[in-house]
C-alpha cells in the first residue's frame, strides 16, 4: 500500500489528468450496473429499483418463454454479426489499402472525408433514404426495374437490404482506423521489397497485411463483446417495424424494445441485457484464450 501511495504522488499529474475521464467512466458506466439488480426484482415505481420484491428469475423466463421466438431472434442477431464483421472487417481493410495506395493523395483525402459522412447520418433520417428507394408505389428501384416487389412486406429481401444500408453507413468511418496503422508503416520496407523486384500485390500482401493484422485481431476480439448486442436504430426504424418482416429482422434488441413499449417492464429489459452482457463477455474470453495458444503477441490480456 506505502508503494502504491508513494507511485501515485510521483506521478500525480498524471493521476490528475486522468481523474476526469475516471470520474465519467465511473458514474456512467459502473455505478448504473446497480440497477442489475432488477433483472431479479418485480420492479414497481414507486418502491423503486431496491424496494421492489424479489421475483427470482422470472423475468429470464419470460425472455425464453416463447421457444419459437427466442431461437428466431437470437438466430437472426448471430447472423448479422457475423455478416457486419466479417464484410465489414474484409471491405474496412480493402478501402484503406486502396485509398493508401491512391496515386493522387488529395483526391484520396477528400474521398476519405465523403466516405466518412454516413456515420453521421441518423438512422431515423436514414430510413427515408431507404424508403426513397424501396417503396412499392414510388421507390426508385421498383421505377427503374419495374419490379413491382413489396419490399415492407417480403421479409427475404431484408438480409440483403439491411447489409447494404450497414455497410453504407459504416465502411467509410471504419477504415480510418486501419489507415491509421497503415501510416505508421516504415516507408524503407517497401523501398526494400520494391529493389528485390516485389510488385505492388506481392508488397501488399507480404508488408501491408501483416502489419494490419494485429489491428484486425484486437478489433474482432472487441467486437465478440457486442456479438448479442445489435443496431437497435437499423433493425427497428430503418425496416419501420414492420410485423411482417420479422421473421429475418426482430433481433434481441429490438424484440426489447417491443416489448417495452407495449408493456413497460424494466426488470425484463435488465434480465435481458445482462444476458447479452454475460453470453458476449464468455464469448470473449474464449476468442482470446484462442487467439492467446494461437498468437500470444495480438491477443487482449
Amino acid at each position: 500500500m506505502k508503494s502504491f501511495l508513494e507511485n501515485t504522488w510521483k506521478h500525480r499529474a498524471h493521476v490528475i489528468m486522468a481523474l476526469p475521464v475516471f470520474l465519467i467512466l465511473f458514474f456512467i458506466m459502473y455505478v448504473p450496473m446497480a440497477g442489475l439488480i432488477m433483472a431479479f426484482k418485480n420492479f414497481n415505481y414507486s418502491q423503486g429499483i431496491f424496494g421492489s420484491p424479489w421475483c427470482g428469475i422470472d423475468n429470464f423466463k419470460f425472455l425464453i418463454a416463447s421457444k419459437s421466438t427466442f431461437i428466431s431472434i437470437t438466430k437472426n442477431t448471430l447472423m448479422y454479426y457475423i455478416i457486419f464483421t466479417a464484410l465489414g472487417t474484409f471491405l474496412n481493410v480493402v478501402l484503406a489499402i486502396a485509398i493508401d495506395q491512391f496515386l493522387f493523395k488529395k483526391v484520396a483525402k477528400t474521398m476519405q472525408t465523403i466516405m466518412i459522412v454516413p456515420v453521421f447520418i441518423s438512422y431515423a433520417a436514414v430510413q427515408f433514404i431507404v424508403y426513397a428507394f424501396i417503396s412499392t408505389d414510388t421507390g426508385i428501384i421498383n421505377h427503374a426495374f419495374n419490379t413491382g416487389i413489396r419490399f415492407y412486406s417480403t421479409a427475404s429481401w431484408w438480409p440483403i437490404i439491411l447489409t447494404v444500408v450497414k455497410i453504407w453507413n459504416s465502411v467509410g468511418y471504419g477504415s480510418v482506423l486501419y489507415m491509421s496503422v497503415l501510416a505508421g508503416i516504415d516507408t524503407e520496407l517497401y523501398e526494400a521489397a520494391q529493389i528485390d523486384g516485389a510488385n505492388k500485390w506481392k508488397q501488399i500482401w507480404h508488408i501491408t497485411l501483416p502489419s494490419l493484422l494485429p489491428m484486425i485481431t484486437v478489433m474482432l476480439l472487441l467486437s465478440v463483446g457486442s456479438v448479442m448486442r445489435s443496431d437497435t436504430g437499423l433493425f427497428y426504424q430503418v425496416t419501420r417495424n414492420s410485423g411482417s418482416l420479422y421473421s429475418t429482422t426482430q433481433v434481441i434488441d429490438s424484440y426489447v424494445l417491443n416489448a417495452i413499449l407495449n408493456s413497460p417492464n424494466f426488470g425484463f429489459v435488465a434480465a435481458t441485457s445482462l444476458f447479452q452482457s454475460v453470453v458476449g463477455l464468455l464469448l470473449m474470453l474464449f476468442a482470446n484464450g484462442m487467439v492467446r495458444k494461437i498468437s500470444p503477441d495480438d491477443a487482449l490480456f
